[in-house]
């Protein structure tokens, strides 16, 4: 098997193209096993996939990984500590950004994570009209100057907002956004933005909760709240409809399955490949459920996602595109990145 590929930041740090996501540990996924979780992120990192993705309000998902951290370090020599990346998000309420409430935010996060500094802070804001945002984020630019965070990037926020950010000197690095074949928002107007600035992509979402496999291709449509069990599932069931619905999501599969069946993988790796092969896109975040019973485990899977081997033609990116050609305009109903989220 080839080393996971990897992609540097624009503040140094390299990170895997594949990162395992922990959104799946904030709730209404399963009850979570932190002895289990812990033993399960070692095989990841086993396999060459050292990147983690989580955030303050993924329930204990910071906590989880600083567990692990000091196990790894346990385990090592100092000098000999396998290197792992730790993607966190600052995800605040809206109110008084001082310095004082970012820095102990930052600070309570480096003590959940067991980490002397925080290489990657990835903040996000629920509400465009209060402008204290900016506020947050000049501390934050300050404490990375100080230190205390290696990149500072953003998760969520739209073109107009990532241009004003940047046209005030503030570096950022990454902009984790939902980006599949299903939602290509990112590819209308953040990807040139990215492309001329130096700010790499982070894709989530890519298999829409579970969606975007096998299981789904052929199925009658998912209704029952019992049908969308966990929280991936009902919101990206949400987002297939707003897409074109059921019977076109089955024309996307078939068209998938055809181009995986052609190059011996499965439809979530031709899935993922066609997102990590996107311009902009520095990585895809692929939900990994640590410590759940029940949930499967992908290592294979994501390590022949970003395989060397792995490669899409054009008769398959046509095939695809045929389908989402079709499908409803998603920025003239949604709007950009993250408006989701800002309804």
């Amino acid at each position: 098997m080839s080393a996971v590929p990897k992609v540097q930041l624009s503040g140094g740090l390299e990170i895997c193209r594949i990162l395992n996501g922990m959104w799946q540990l904030s709730g209404a996924h399963g009850k979570v096993d932190r002895v289990k979780a812990v033993e399960e992120m070692q095989a990841y990192v086993d396999a060459g996939l050292t990147t983690f993705d989580m955030a303050d309000i993924y329930g204990p998902a910071e906590e989880i990984f600083g567990q692990f951290n000091s196990q790894l370090k346990s385990k090592f020599p100092e000098d000999e500590v396998p290197s792992v990346q730790s993607l966190t998000k600052y995800v605040p309420r809206s109110g008084p950004m001082d310095r004082k409430v970012v820095e102990k935010a930052l600070r309570r996060s480096m003590s959940r994570m067991q980490v002397d500094s925080l290489d990657c802070v990835q903040f996000h804001w629920w509400d465009y009209e209060d402008k204290r945002y900016l506020d947050a984020l000049g501390h934050l630019a300050d404490l990375q100057q100080e230190g205390l965070i290696r990149e500072l990037a953003l998760t969520n926020f739209d073109t107009l907002r990532l241009e004003e950010i940047t046209s005030r000197g503030i570096r950022i690095s990454s902009n984790q956004v939902q980006y599949s074949v299903v939602d290509q928002r990112p590819s209308v107007r953040m990807q040139e933005f990215c492309l001329a600035n130096d700010i790499k992509l982070l894709a989530y979402g890519t298999l829409a909760g579970g969606l975007l496999t096998e299981r789904y291709l052929g199925a009658a449509e998912p209704r029952a709240r019992v049908e969308l069990a966990t929280a991936s599932l009902s919101k990206y069931k949400t987002m297939v409809d707003s897409w074109g619905g059921w019977s076109l999501f089955q024309d996307l599969l078939l068209a998938l399955d055809g181009v995986a069946k052609r190059r011996g993988c499965s439809l979530a790796s031709v899935a993922t490949r066609y997102v990590l092969d996107r311009p902009a896109v520095g990585g895809v975040i692929l939900g990994c459920r640590f410590g759940i019973a029940g949930a499967g485990r992908h290592v294979a899977e994501s390590l022949r996602s970003c395989g060397a081997d792995l490669k899409l033609a054009a008769e398959d990116v046509a095939d695809i595109e045929a389908v989402t050609r079709r499908s409803r305009d998603l920025m003239a109903t949604i709007g950009d990145c993250g408006d989701e989220y800002r309804g």
